[in-house]
């Protein structure tokens, strides 16, 4: 057959690339960025080029799994293995109750649309609310500070508008994804810096993005609500707030005041070993604005404190007046979201923690990020008959990414039920009772809604125009396998327990005010087509299903889209502009939450900690490991295809060269690297990049501890160097996963 060409989804990560597959044989055979796509303009990453190795990979299961009493698996058709999980299920919830089922869905699910919703729709449908999600131990803080801070309901500015722009811990241009708009990062962060904006960087190491910073700030980790509190003592010590939006949309501007006082750029820069100069200056720089906005990244969220850091950061966003007001344009009044319906008004703060489902095993509870992911552990473990007996692993790999991997693995071989959705056998399928053999990406339909659809969780994140494409799938499985879709997996459990399967939409915590996609309950009787799942899930969008799939590569779903003939879609001039308040609306953002002010008080009495000209000087020298991204993985998915990593299968440990040289190290040297809690191996690799007395690894690599010999083809686990119970936030369950004191030596 000759080689054909189709558009489509990059669906390796969240970012939702345009690309163009070659398909030969009907097999995948080459992946480029599209040069059509009006949003990415031909981007993709080496991760989505390697998508064809991924589907050609010769340990994909093509065949789902089943382990008997040996450990060893062998195949089992999908029907009989949804027979047999969902009678396994159902004997455990007659017996124990449904509480003793659980959902664990992973970062790997969120580019297919239809995965989670099901996922959820079958919990609730069997009475379980114990749904956990990466959102617990990946970014929690963002979840907490937007409902304590309250949201602004005619959203934030965006990126490709401003004028000034500040990361903490960020890097879009790895993790595409953070502030920067997915949708070739690069090359917006080029154009906004040739019409002049400012941006300013914090992290300890200078990152990708940081090399484009007008002002980078290299702090010792773990230090960002200390600079932050700085920077909001220096804007209202010299009067660089928005006093009439304070006037009339915030409560709290004196006891803030108060609690930031003493918090001055001389006390933030001691402890975070920066000059006093360089606070003042980002302070200044960020409140010249006028427009902007200020986030953080993942690596501050798992340090200390990471709810305070962004409930920090939202106050300097509106102490700054970093929100749209009446009249002005809404940059994305919605492709596959629902219309923009923006008021210039605040909607009121909201509990952020102790409503809903707790835990048995710990004093913990629901948050606004969800049930606490790093206690999942204690809570399978937990010795009282409301244990957790089934967990379900969607997209995910939890003996990788969990803390405390020592306690995970306990309590994977605890569960009376394991069933993971994997492609291939990793470190938590392997322990698996039953491993679901997924469709991979480019053999299903799919939408660019997760990229859109962030902007729903987090401040000034997803695309900033009414961008969205639609694929079909390019390519069929491999002849002969077996495999489904993730959501497949779901409805037929449900069919097979007589269970109704209803999809709930995403709740909005962030960005301008929207309307309504209703919940839907699929049919039981007849299974739904994927593309029929896609259109419920869809309802309300404010462009059309059907009128997105009329443009194969994509298309930004403005005026000037609606205006071209034979075109059903007409855009409303309601959408495009935030409404002014509603008469008589009293709520007010909130920048003095007593919760956060009395973490703040705490870090303010807190002795400062040991800093020598950004090296360690204890005796053994103790250092920070924070996380980090690399380019060629999405958290553990990616780390075997050869063609990516060119033979370097672990992840490194990062060092300054001044400190190998100090521990008598060199690139390549086996070391041990040890907390308080565990250690483990890694592989020294020189980063002058860093500051000094930082070691930066990935995180999610790694197996068990009885793999650790092959360190060099599987990497290391960072989880495994924390210890859960201990240095935890007490809203969130989240532990101390960055910004984690370890000693170094050669092994």
């Amino acid at each position: 057959m000759p080689r054909e060409t189709h558009p489509s989804i990059c669906r390796f990560c969240h970012a939702n690339c345009g690309i163009l597959v070659e398909v030969e044989d009907g097999r995948p055979v080459r992946v480029t960025g599209d040069p059509e796509n009006p949003a990415y303009f031909g981007f993709t990453c080496a991760k989505g080029r390697r998508l064809p190795d991924q589907h050609a990979h010769p340990d994909r299961l093509l065949h789902s799994q089943k382990r008997g009493e040996d450990g060893r698996f062998t195949p089992i058709a999908s029907e009989a293995a949804m027979d047999e999980i969902a009678a396994r299920i159902g004997e455990i919830v007659k017996r124990h109750g449904p509480r003793a089922v659980a959902l664990y869905p992973g970062t790997y699910s969120g580019p297919h649309p239809a995965s989670i919703p099901a996922g959820v729709g079958f919990m609730l449908a069997l009475g379980s609310k114990m749904v956990f999600t990466s959102a617990a131990i990946d970014q929690p803080g963002k979840h907490v500070a937007n409902a304590i801070h309250g949201r602004w309901l005619g959203g934030s500015h965006v990126f490709d508008e401003s004028d000034v722009w500040m990361l903490v811990g960020n890097n879009p241009l790895i993790s595409m994804s953070g502030g920067i708009p997915p949708s070739n990062p690069s090359r917006r962060l080029r154009r906004a810096k040739a019409r002049g904006l400012s941006l300013i960087v914090i992290d300890p190491r200078k990152t990708e993005v940081a090399r484009f910073a007008d002002l980078f700030l290299q702090p010792r980790a773990g230090e960002d609500p200390a600079i932050l509190a700085a920077m909001l003592h220096v804007v209202i010590r010299e009067g660089l707030y928005d006093s009439a939006f304070l006037l009339e949309n915030v409560a709290g501007f004196e006891a803030l005041s108060n609690a930031v006082a003493d918090c001055t750029p001389a006390w933030a820069a001691a402890r975070a070993g920066l000059d006093p100069f360089e606070i003042v200056a980002a302070a200044r720089l960020f409140a010249r604005g006028p427009r902007g906005c200020a986030v953080a990244g993942t690596g501050p969220n798992m340090a200390p404190h990471g709810n305070l850091t962004e409930y920090l950061l939202l106050c300097l966003n509106t102490l700054c007046g970093r929100w749209r007001r009446a009249g002005e344009r809404v940059p994305n009044p919605g492709a596959l979201l629902p219309p923009a319906l923006g008021k210039a008004q605040a909607s009121g703060p909201r509990p952020g923690w102790g409503k809903g489902e707790s835990l048995r095993s710990r004093p913990l509870g629901n948050s606004a990020a969800g049930l606490p992911t790093a206690a999942l552990s204690d809570e399978i473990l937990y010795e009282g008959d409301e244990r957790i007996r089934v967990l379900v692993c969607l997209g995910s790999n939890p003996v990788a990414a969990w803390p405390d991997q020592r306690k995970a693995i306990a309590a994977m071989k605890k569960l009376e039920l394991l069933v993971c959705l994997d492609p291939k056998l990793g470190a938590t399928s392997g322990l698996a009772h039953y491993v679901i053999a997924p469709k991979l990406s480019l053999e299903v339909p799919g939408l660019s809604v997760s990229s859109e659809g962030v902007e729903q969780t987090y401040v000034a994140h997803g695309y900033p125009e009414p961008y969205a494409q639609y694929t079909k799938a390019i390519v069929a499985p491999p002849p002969g396998a077996d495999v489904i879709e993730e959501w497949e997996f779901f409805h037929g459990l449900c069919r097979r327990m007589g269970l109704p399967l209803t999809c709930y939409p995403l709740r909005a915590e962030a960005g301008v005010l929207r309307g309504r996609r209703e919940a839907f309950a699929l049919d039981m009787q007849k299974k739904p087509s994927t593309d029929e799942d896609l259109a419920a899930l869809m309802n309300g969008s404010r462009v059309p299903l059907d009128e997105i799939k009329r443009h194969p590569h994509g298309a930004i779903f403005d005026a000037e889209q609606a205006a071209r003939p034979g075109t059903p879609f007409a855009p409303k001039p309601e959408h495009a502009v935030v409404a002014p308040a509603d008469p008589g609306n009293t709520d007010r953002l909130d920048v003095a939450n007593a919760d956060m002010l009395r973490e703040l008080a705490g870090i303010r009495r807190a002795p400062l900690p040991p800093v020598l000209e950004g090296a360690p000087h204890a005796t053994p020298p103790v250092f920070q490991l924070i996380s980090r991204r690399l380019p060629n993985v999405y958290n553990s998915s990616g780390r075997d295809l050869e063609a990516l990593q060119k033979g370097r299968t672990w992840n490194p440990a990062f060092l300054h060269p001044d400190d190998l040289a100090m521990l008598g190290l060199a690139d390549g040297d086996r070391i041990e690297i040890a907390s308080s809690h565990d250690s483990i191996l890694g592989i020294a690799e020189a980063a002058p990049e860093l500051r000094r007395g930082i070691v930066s690894m990935a995180h999610c690599y790694g197996d068990g501890p009885e793999n650790d010999d092959k360190l060099r083809e599987l990497g290391s686990s960072t989880g495994r160097l924390i210890d859960n119970l201990r240095d935890f936030d007490p809203y969130t369950g989240i532990p101390r996963m960055s910004a984690i004191d370890v000693t170094i030596r050669k092994a």
